[in-house]
């Protein structure tokens, strides 16, 4: 069993490296209208800097795992502005592209929680849409939309689950067939577990990615492992490796935020009960201290007995 480590977005290690970097409407409208444009592309281009970067970052250090942020273009989907960032910056999104292959990473996107299609509001589906083609055109201008995914949750349950449902399944249908092809779906803390974001799943021909967290704050009616094979199964049609999302609870009190690092203590048992399905994973790390806490976690779990250290970023039992 191969394990593969990955964080998201920023590095703690980079100074000022954060690709997040905005710019918010109230300020894009007090400029002056023709400095507007020159400020959005201003921090644009740094964000795809800062990027860059972070994918040096991870090949020095052999992560092969990256989630890319969502908020690399500001107001890229603002209805007041929605602009062309791909014509100022073709070389640099090929480039970034180009890294990410080269070094063997692979590449995703989580964009927030007001990306749903669960909603009974038709202006809020058509936002999701225009968001996962938001998404989707970042990866396709990378030239590495065919490797990569698009991870939501399913979303609210407005007092009643099985119409809510139902409407999900209704609502995706507006979803260009391309972009849904990529998209995944994740259990959450709150409203769907991993039993019902399975079902779903099962029903969209859509992979799952399983947060162990947000399971231990949202559990199914069965013990975890005896959803696995049918979780590993859903990525079967993209012929990828499963993806599981790792963090721990800040707090007893505070159990659904995440902590700065990893408690191993937390996800050992987790690790130890994916070892009888001897499948390969990828462990997206969701901790505050991203690459810090990821770099910590191997460290750990590379001590138990029988698993080895493959390279900077992996592990092999």
């Amino acid at each position: 069993m191969k394990v593969r480590l990955g964080f998201v977005a920023n590095s703690l290690s980079l100074w000022d490296a954060s690709p997040a970097k905005t710019i918010t409407y109230k300020r894009y409208t007090e400029l002056p209208k023709e400095e507007r444009m020159d400020r959005l592309q201003e921090v644009t281009r740094l964000n795809l800097e800062h990027t860059k970067r972070i994918l040096y970052l991870c090949a020095a250090h052999e992560i092969e795992l990256y989630r890319l942020s969502s908020s690399l273009v500001p107001l890229a989907t603002h209805p007041e502005v929605e602009w062309d960032f791909h014509t100022p910056f073709k070389k640099e999104w090929r480039e970034l592209g180009d890294l990410i292959k080269k070094f063997g990473i692979r590449a995703s996107f989580h964009p927030n929680q007001f990306t749903l299609f669960t909603s009974p509001r038709q202006h809020v589906t058509d936002n999701a849409v225009k968001d996962m083609v938001y998404h989707y055109r970042m990866l396709e201008y990378m030239g590495i939309e065919d490797h990569s995914v698009i991870n939501i949750h399913i979303g609210g349950s407005y007092g009643d689950k099985e119409e809510t449902l139902g409407r999900f399944h209704e609502n995706l249908k507006v979803l260009p067939t391309h972009v849904k092809e990529i998209m995944t779906l994740e259990n959450d803390d709150k409203t769907y577990t991993v039993e019902e974001t399975l079902a779903v799943c099962q029903k969209e021909n859509i992979p799952m990615v399983l947060d162990i967290h947000h399971h231990e704050a949202n559990l199914s009616e069965r013990p975890l492992e005896d959803y696995l094979e049918a979780i590993f199964a859903t990525w079967e049609k993209r012929d990828l490796v499963p993806k599981i999302h790792i963090s721990s609870p800040k707090s007893e009190k505070a159990f659904r935020s995440h902590a700065d690092l990893v408690d191993a203590g937390f996800v050992e048992g987790f690790f130890k009960t994916l070892k009888t399905f001897d499948q390969d994973v990828d462990f997206m790390i969701e901790a505050k201290h991203k690459d810090l806490a990821m770099l910590k976690l191997i460290e750990d779990l590379s001590t138990i007995r029988g698993v080895k250290r493959i390279s900077g970023g992996a592990l092999e039992w």
